[in-house]
């Protein structure tokens, strides 16, 4: 047989050596070959290699017959995707059902016709051929979604630090400007994530609240108050209760930040600008009320934005329990009561209820990051 021979590789396994003459002078003129005359030898030929691609197997034989053979070669991983092709005298129902249990693809009847052999031959080939193809076409593709994925991954740890840092130099900017910020922004965050979870189920939030929105939320949250970067130092830092015209100036903060965050994420893949999204929402929208009469636009009800909302609540309810220059710290059971009491009014009240039920939850995080 010449090492430069590509034809297909078939083993021929029986006793009989007639049985053998007979398959040999059939296929030997299109097919390389090689004989075994028991189901051991077979084996050893098998695992000196090189593996055959399929095997026409005769089932009467001494010691090892064809069905054991046959169940051997199944449970081998090496051996076990070669087609097995029983040759046998037996035309059983029974027999033909044995062998399709054990593994085998096809039956040849003896005394065999050469064309229903050849063409039978020729097809499993063909199948065995096909599915090669095909395996290694999913290893190559599982090969390119594995990098493709790695990819994907590297350039989304590369946005979400982008996110992170981005925020946090928003977010930083904005504190330095305000003399009373504090922890607020630490603890507005955790109150807007605390709440979102709580209503992630809720029939009229839970289509928005998934968990990567929570987590943008989470992040966007420190940006609500942006837009007093661009309020004067002296209504932002005044040590006193403003003025109405002050009051008026102060109040443009809720849209300076707005379109700050806007134009931040104009020109940007909208892929990567979820986050610059619900900030805009945020710092345009947590002044808003539900009665609509907030600012800066008036909204009302379901037109505020849903992580809106959640600001206001969480914004609130923080302020109200923080010390400022024109009044004093409320305890954190009046807090309370006042958002009960803006229940439907100033806030939406399923945030509220949200809020109340988690009560402890929420004086604890006031607790941990307290001024």
């Amino acid at each position: 047989m010449s090492p430069d021979d590509t034809r297909p590789l078939l083993m021929v396994v029986d006793d009989e050596p007639m049985n053998i003459k007979v398959l040999v002078d059939l296929l030997g003129g299109s097919y390389r070959l090689t004989v075994a005359k028991s189901g051991h030898q077979a084996l050893q030929r098998l695992r000196a290699g090189p593996p055959p691609d399929l095997i026409l197997l005769d089932v009467m034989m001494p010691g090892m017959d064809g069905h054991a053979l046959c169940r051997v070669l199944k449970d081998t991983p090496e051996f076990a995707d070669i087609p097995v092709i029983f040759v046998t005298a037996l035309g059983e129902v029974d027999d033909e059902t044995r062998g399709f249990e054990l593994g085998a693809v096809d039956y040849l009847t003896k005394p065999i016709s050469p064309s229903v052999a050849l063409a039978r031959i020729r097809t499993h080939l063909q199948l065995r051929h096909a599915r090669r193809v095909l395996e290694d076409y999913s290893r190559t593709l599982e090969a390119e979604v594995r990098e493709r994925t790695d990819q994907l991954m590297a350039r989304t740890r590369e946005v979400v630090h982008a996110q992170d840092v981005t925020i946090r130099a928003l977010a930083s900017l904005a504190e330095t400007r305000d003399n009373e910020t504090g922890n607020h922004i630490k603890r507005t965050q955790h109150y807007v994530r605390l709440l979102a979870e709580a209503l992630a189920e809720h029939p009229r939030f839970a289509a928005f609240l998934d968990d990567d929105t929570i987590e943008l939320l989470f992040k966007s949250a420190p940006l609500h108050d942006v837009g007093k970067v661009g309020i004067p130092d002296a209504i932002l830092l005044k040590p006193g209760r403003l003025t109405d015209d002050e009051m008026a100036i102060m109040k443009t903060h809720a849209a300076l930040g707005r379109e700050a965050l806007l134009a931040a994420a104009e020109g940007s893949d909208p892929s990567d600008i979820g986050f610059l999204s619900l900030a805009c929402d945020i710092a345009g929208g947590h002044h808003e009320k539900w009665d609509g009469s907030g600012y800066p636009s008036g909204l009302k009800g379901e037109e505020i934005p849903t992580a809106a909302r959640l600001m206001a609540v969480a914004d609130v309810y923080d302020a109200l329990i923080c010390k400022r220059v024109y009044k004093p710290a409320f305890s954190h059971a009046n807090a309370m009561e006042i958002i009960r009491d803006g229940r439907g009014t100033h806030f939406d009240p399923d945030i509220v209820d949200a809020l109340l039920a988690q009560e402890d939850a929420v004086r604890a995080i006031a607790a941990r990051y307290a001024d």
